[in-house]
This record gives C-alpha cells, sequence and structure tokens, in this order.
C-alpha cells in the first residue's frame, strides 16, 4: 500500500486513499473486521496494536480501534473518523476510553456490523454530498411528468452533473423508450427486485444503460415484476449516493414502494395542465403524496384556461409555485423523430429546467460527472 499524507493522498499526491486502518491485537476481532471490510469491499490497512510513526493514522479516512487497544492509544492526535469497537455492552469503561480516545462513535459488535459495512463502503465510494433528488409526478394522466423528467435529466447531464433518470412507474411502458434506448444493453428494474441491504453506487452506476450522457434506470417490456419497498430503499440511495442530481419519473398512485421513493426525495414537483378538472384531480394525488413528501411544488403546464392562472392553481392546490411550462413547440415531431424531450436547449422547456437547476443545484465542481 502506498504511503499516506496528512491530507489522505496518496504519496504521488493523485488519489485519495480510501482503505481504513485497523488497530487491535484481538485475533478475533481482527478477523471479524476484516470480514466486514471485504463485505464492504474494502482491503484495510492492520496495525497490531501499536504505531509506527503515523502508520495511516492521520491519512486514514476511517480508523477502526479494537477496545483492547484503546488505553495505550490515549494520547495520540486526535483525527476524525475513529470508530471504537467493543463487544461487551455490559463494560461501562468502554464509553469513557471512547471519550478519551476522542472516538465518534462506540459500537459493539455483531450488533452493528451493518452499519459498520454501510460506513466502509461509504469511504471506499468515495462517497461526497448527496444528490439532489427531484421527483416528477402527473396531476392526471397524460400530464407530462415523463416529459418534464427525462427534460430535466437532460439539461442537468449537459451542464456537467452526474446524473441519473429512475423510472418509478411500472406501467408507464419505460422511460428508455422516451429516450431512444429500449435496445441498449444495460440492467432494468427486474434484475433489483430481488436487492437486499447496500446496493453499491458505482456498481449500479455502471450496470445501467448510459444514454445522451446521463444514466437511466427503467423497466422493461416483459411481464410486470413487483418491485419490494426494500429493494426500491436501497437502489434509490445507491443512486444518491454519488452526488450530483437524481430524477425519478413517479406513479401517480402511492403504493408502498412508491412512498420508499418519496421518502428520498428531495422536492416533488406535480405537474397540473391549466384546466379545472386536472387541478380537481391533482388535489387528490397531492393528497397522498403530502403524506410522504414534505416538499411538493406545482408546475402549471399551459396554455392557461378555464379562467386560471398559475398562481390561482398553487393557491387552490395549497403548494408553492415552481414556475409555468408553456407549450412546447415542435415536440411532437421532435418526438416523433426520436428526439428526446429537453435535448435542444432552446424553448420553453429547455429554459424552465435550466432555471430550476441553476437554484437547485451548485456550479459545477465536486458533483460533476
Amino acid at each position: 500500500m502506498a504511503g499516506t499524507n496528512a491530507s489522505g493522498q496518496s504519496e504521488s499526491g493523485t488519489e485519495q486513499c480510501r482503505s481504513p486502518l485497523i488497530v487491535t491485537e484481538d485475533e478475533e476481532l481482527l478477523d471479524d473486521l476484516l470480514r466486514l471490510c471485504a463485505a464492504a469491499g474494502s482491503a484495510p490497512e492492520v496495525a497490531h496494536g501499536t504505531l509506527s510513526g503515523s502508520s495511516g493514522w492521520e491519512g486514514a479516512p476511517l480508523v477502526l480501534v479494537g477496545d483492547d487497544c484503546a488505553a495505550r492509544l490515549v494520547g495520540v492526535p486526535r483525527r476524525p473518523g475513529v470508530l471504537l469497537i467493543g463487544r461487551d455492552l455490559d463494560d461501562p469503561g468502554v464509553w469513557r476510553r471512547g471519550i478519551e480516545l476522542g472516538a465518534e462513535h462506540v459500537l459493539f459488535l455483531p450488533d452493528a456490523e451493518t452499519w459498520l459495512v454501510d460506513r466502509v463502503a461509504d469511504v471506499v465510494e468515495g462517497t461526497g454530498g448527496q444528490a439532489v433528488t427531484v421527483g416528477v409526478i402527473g396531476g392526471r394522466g397524460g400530464a407530462g411528468a415523463s416529459t418534464l423528467a427525462c427534460a430535466l435529466a437532460l439539461s442537468a447531464a449537459r451542464a456537467g452533473h452526474r446524473t441519473m433518470l429512475i423510472d418509478g412507474d411500472p406501467l408507464g411502458g419505460g422511460i428508455d423508450v422516451l429516450l431512444g434506448g429500449e435496445a441498449v444493453e444495460g440492467l432494468r428494474w427486474p434484475a433489483f427486485a430481488q436487492s437486499q441491504g447496500r446496493v453499491a453506487a458505482g456498481a449500479l452506476e455502471e450496470s445501467l444503460p448510459a444514454l445522451h450522457a446521463l444514466r437511466v434506470l427503467s423497466w422493461d417490456r416483459g411481464s410486470p415484476v413487483t418491485i419490494p419497498s426494500a429493494a426500491a430503499r436501497s437502489v434509490l440511495a445507491a443512486a444518491r449516493r454519488r452526488g450530483g442530481a437524481v430524477v425519478v419519473d413517479l406513479p401517480r398512485r402511492v403504493d408502498e414502494t412508491a412512498a420508499e421513493v418519496l421518502a428520498q426525495l428531495d422536492v416533488g414537483l406535480l405537474v397540473v395542465p391549466a384546466e379545472l378538472r386536472a387541478v380537481a384531480a391533482a388535489h387528490r394525488v397531492s393528497s397522498r403524496v403530502r403524506m410522504v413528501l414534505g416538499d411538493l411544488r406545482v408546475v402549471v403546464r399551459g396554455p392557461t384556461g378555464d379562467g386560471l392562472d398559475d398562481e390561482e392553481i398553487a393557491r387552490l392546490l395549497e403548494l408553492p409555485l415552481a414556475g409555468e411550462l408553456p407549450p412546447e413547440p415542435g415536440l411532437l415531431a421532435a418526438l416523433a423523430a426520436g428526439e428526446p424531450p429537453g435535448a435542444s436547449e432552446r424553448g420553453p422547456l429547455a429554459r424552465f429546467c435550466t432555471d430550476f437547476w441553476g437554484r437547485a443545484l451548485p456550479a459545477r465542481g465536486s458533483a460533476a460527472a
């Protein structure tokens, strides 16, 4: 393993160190920690009870200290990311040793195994900030939610952000069709139906079809498959850990799986045509969605009619107004020609998406692809 400096970089200065450091002389504990690190995809450095120089102490992104070595490490320079690992829940002294060591957490095996694997996996994946996660849902059938979801994803990708578009509607026919990618190789939702526990974020991204500079998780055209709520939770959590932007095309029916997805959104956009009947239907949809999602906003799809404008529709729905979306000239002809919605940088659709991301996403930087 290459040497590390205090910033956690390799000696070449070009690669971030992502291997945790284990400090213990307890062979049984060491075996358990090596097993858990392996489950997280990590090959840790091991210091058998003593630190030779820094021995990775300052540079490792995470340090797992066995309680057997805690006392002798008191006095070493304090640093974040130190976890004290014990086994005896009835030993009150472990909490005192954790405080003296400056540990962020005191864990007990085997109870905390799942939590520890997740924490180590975050280190391996180099997890930074969570993605800005936006869900789009139609106030009624044919409102244009899928069109807006595609356009938002393409707009974020065009701005240089790592972007994933997720098809959350199993009855929608597959959002990859709207992008012209139904024949592109990659996994679809049925491949994740049996997912349990943590899904590796990098592996998820690499397994999905790459379309128009973004990754797409869509339904296929096979027989309907039920995605358990736990699987949906794991997949969306993995997508969010990669940073950038995640856009979800949501179903109007809020079942247990949809509720899991809604719970992980930062903001929801309810697309409502400017028609009285559409507003009535959207009110029923929003009442269910707001039971799970705290930040739901309305996008009014023009042209306005029935004596309703965008502010009046937002008032009737008791929702914040995210904006008005005027008709997109030539949209149907572009779709018929195989051009996905939002592919053009001109027009009302692109302007709406650019303005939305300008407020929702940071400037291109660490979250960029």
